[in-house]
């Protein structure tokens, strides 16, 4: 056994198991709750990258990446298996909870699976309604022929002015501390030189061709533009590149030190590469007034959604950037994620908004993360209620929870409703 993955499990077995998995919750709980709804807001799982022929990524190395089973963009034949899992062990925890009947057919009023008109969000969909009602009728709803963005999805800017964006690139900055953006890119030193070596950077054709030898433009360039999604020039632009393919061939290829191109590396050092992609997403998404705008259409439609008394599930398939910026604009706490080197929003990942009605007659809401471990990713480890994947629990500042960990719904709406509201407060220059 890898002994890094060991000392993982090491820890998974000292850890509380609260942190670690989906609540099957106990008798005396579901005496008390009753689950009407699960809202779920998810990223798309394995994908090759997005990187086509001729792109930075043939440039930065001089070794072959993986052969991917999907094109560029594309779900990948482990993707479409790891959903699967997802799906069947949502189904257990669903039927566990008393939301859904084994083998359920729901009707449309009671289920929406909306995906992102994405092929790597459409297939995610499908695996995982798939698993999860494997009788049911159950349709994958999506706006456009594959691929286009859906304007529900798309994290765009759609309001812009001289004052917004020097709001946002002011948060932006402070992410960095008294230096900032240069501060962000300090802090990265290290992510930036292991990311480097790995690659072979300073013997491949971008070092001799185009003089990118390493990650050192520190000086990052922000561009708010409006109609299009938060867009950045410089080393944290071209690292995460390179970092988001190094993580998904570390997923996909089975022999460790291939997937580092020969390097023996730690679990430690693939973490601080998965860093990279987790502050780049955070630079471009997490600044509250960027959140606030580019996730507008979504907190809508998921307000809309845990307001439906009809609806029993509800799974929305996009992007980390997402869940990044929908995270962001609620306030949610600051976390890191055990058991993954993607310490923000690993491939795949959930988002999950439990609403319970108690026996007190009040309406209450959960709300977890819930994802794949790397071991659990690496593996394509079959889930159930025995074998759960990973769920950490989501704190939105300011709001208590109740001695069973619950929130008042209506708090979680009125949180909702806040960040819907800020959006209107943003000026816009025509």
């Amino acid at each position: 056994m890898n002994r890094n993955f060991f000392l993982v499990g090491l820890l998974f077995a000292i850890l509380p198991t609260s942190t670690f998995a989906q609540k099957q919750r106990s008798q005396a709980f579901k005496e008390k709750y009753i689950l009407k709804e699960a809202v779920i807001l998810s990223r798309h799982n394995i994908r090759a990258p997005l990187s086509t022929k001729g792109s930075l990524l043939e440039k930065v190395t001089t070794h072959p990446w993986f052969e991917w089973t999907a094109g560029a963009s594309e779900l990948t034949t482990r993707g479409g298996a790891l959903e699967n899992q997802f799906g069947l062990y949502f189904r257990k925890w669903l039927v566990d909870a008393g939301l859904f009947k084994e083998n359920a057919n729901p009707t449309t009023n009671e289920v929406n699976v909306y995906a992102n008109s994405m092929q790597r969000c459409i297939a995610t969909a499908n695996y995982f309604k798939t698993a999860l009602f494997p009788v049911g009728d159950v349709k994958v709803n999506h706006r456009f022929v594959p691929s286009k963005m859906d304007p529900v999805f798309f994290p765009r800017l759609t309001k812009t002015s001289k004052s917004f964006k020097a709001q946002a690139l002011k948060e932006i900055a402070a992410m960095g501390g008294k230096k900032g953006i240069v501060g962000i890119n300090e802090d990265l030193k290290e992510c930036y030189e292991i990311t480097a070596k790995v690659l072979d950077l300073k013997n491949s054709p971008a070092c001799k061709q185009d003089n990118l030898c390493a990650f050192d433009n520190y000086n990052t360039q922000i561009i708010l533009e409006k109609g299009d999604e938060p867009r950045m020039k410089g080393s944290l632009k071209d690292a995460n590149t390179c970092s988001d393919a190094l993580i998904l061939q570390y997923y996909e290829e089975p022999d460790s030190k291939k997937a580092a191109f020969g390097h023996n590396i730690t679990l430690t050092d693939w973490t601080k590469i998965a860093k990279i992609k987790d502050v780049y997403g955070d630079v471009l998404f997490a600044a509250p007034t960027v959140a606030i705008n580019v996730a507008h259409p979504l907190l809508v439609y998921m307000y809309d959604e845990l307001s439906d008394k009809d609806r029993k599930l509800s799974f929305l398939c996009g992007h980390d950037s997402n869940i990044a910026s929908v995270t962001a604009a609620l306030e949610v706490e600051p976390y890191d994620l055990p058991n993954s080197i993607e310490k923000k929003t690993p491939i795949g990942c959930k988002l999950v908004f439990e609403k319970f009605e108690g026996k007190d007659g009040q309406m209450y809401c959960d709300i977890n993360l819930t994802y794949q471990s790397t071991e659990q990713l690496r593996n394509i480890a079959m889930l159930g209620l025995n074998n759960p994947p990973q769920i950490f629990p989501i704190a939105l500042k300011g709001l208590q929870k109740n001695a069973d960990g619950l929130y008042l719904l209506n708090d979680v709406k009125a949180r909702f409703m806040k960040a819907i509201r800020a959006y209107d407060k943003i000026e816009d220059e025509f």
